[in-house]
């Protein structure tokens, strides 16, 4: 049995097991898939006495992604402009290789949803590692990319550092409020706050409007703001969370599960468990 987990702290909110455990079903895998709190002083050992007792793989999420991500010996593209992996394999050698499948899971669930056209606008909220993360798939598939941050130059940063993959750049919410979206994404953590970023409420009627956070009926701080702006069309980030375990499975057991039907069993448990 193929033993797997997900390192986080917090941890126990985890969806990634139960969602592993859907997938692992679906194909006839049998693998062990458990949540693992990881200590702020002791993470790295932790996680490499869970490869050395025999793991063949590992997601991680907050706060360890950066920390991980210098622990592997491979890297996936992705995963190096990122500078941070939510997914960890361990090679036959016993090497680990790291990937960054965030983007993909992003990408998949904009395609499922129809809002990933070649050469559309889309603004971007945020410029922290959750960005990072999703910015080189956006770029291959050929979105023109804004980028809003507080803090203007950490955007402008960002900005420099993907701009040989394709058309980014950055603009002040003034600026912004002047332009025109196909998609607006959503990657702060302002809403864990029970804040948002106060787009312009022209810009998010006429867009399609993404939070990659998630809650049970998509009640995130920055959808409820976009449906009274009068946004018609507006998703959480549960089918990204989905999509982008489905990306690891696939790194992990050369199979790529049915990722939408693992997600409509997922929002019925979650409505359920209201």
């Amino acid at each position: 049995m193929n033993q797997y987990a997900v390192w986080g702290n917090p941890i126990s909110q985890s969806k990634s097991p139960r969602i592993h455990q859907l997938f692992a079903a679906q194909t006839g895998k049998d693998i062990s898939y458990v949540a693992k709190l990881g200590s702020e002083q002791h993470f790295e050992n932790e996680l490499l006495n869970f490869f050395a007792n025999g793991a063949k793989g590992a997601n991680i999420t907050a706060p360890f992604k950066e920390r991980a991500f210098v622990l592997a010996d491979e890297y996936s593209e992705s995963c190096l402009l990122a500078e941070a992996c939510n997914t960890l394999k361990r090679l036959e050698d016993g090497r680990l290789y790291a990937d960054n499948t965030d983007g993909f899971g992003l990408c998949s669930d904009l395609d499922r949803l129809g809002w990933l056209m070649p050469e559309q606008r889309v603004l971007i909220l945020g410029a922290g590692g959750a960005t990072k993360g999703v910015l080189f798939p956006l770029l291959a598939a050929k979105q023109q990319i804004t980028l809003y941050n507080r803090t203007l130059e950490k955007a402008v940063d960002l900005a420099e550092k993907f701009a040989k993959y394709g058309q980014i750049q950055t603009a002040s919410l003034d600026q912004i409020a002047e332009q025109k979206f196909d998609l607006i994404i959503n990657a702060t953590s302002l809403g864990l706050q029970g804040k948002y970023v106060p787009v312009a409420s022209h810009l998010l009627k006429n867009a399609a409007v993404y939070d990659m956070q998630y809650a049970i009926n998509m009640q995130t701080p920055f959808l409820n703001y976009a449906r009274e702006c009068g946004a018609v069309r507006y998703q959480d980030g549960l089918g990204m969370l989905v999509g982008q375990a489905g990306f690891s499975f696939k790194l992990w057991e050369n199979e790529f599960p049915d990722v939408e039907k693992v997600l409509k069993q997922l929002k019925i448990e979650m409505e359920n468990a209201k």
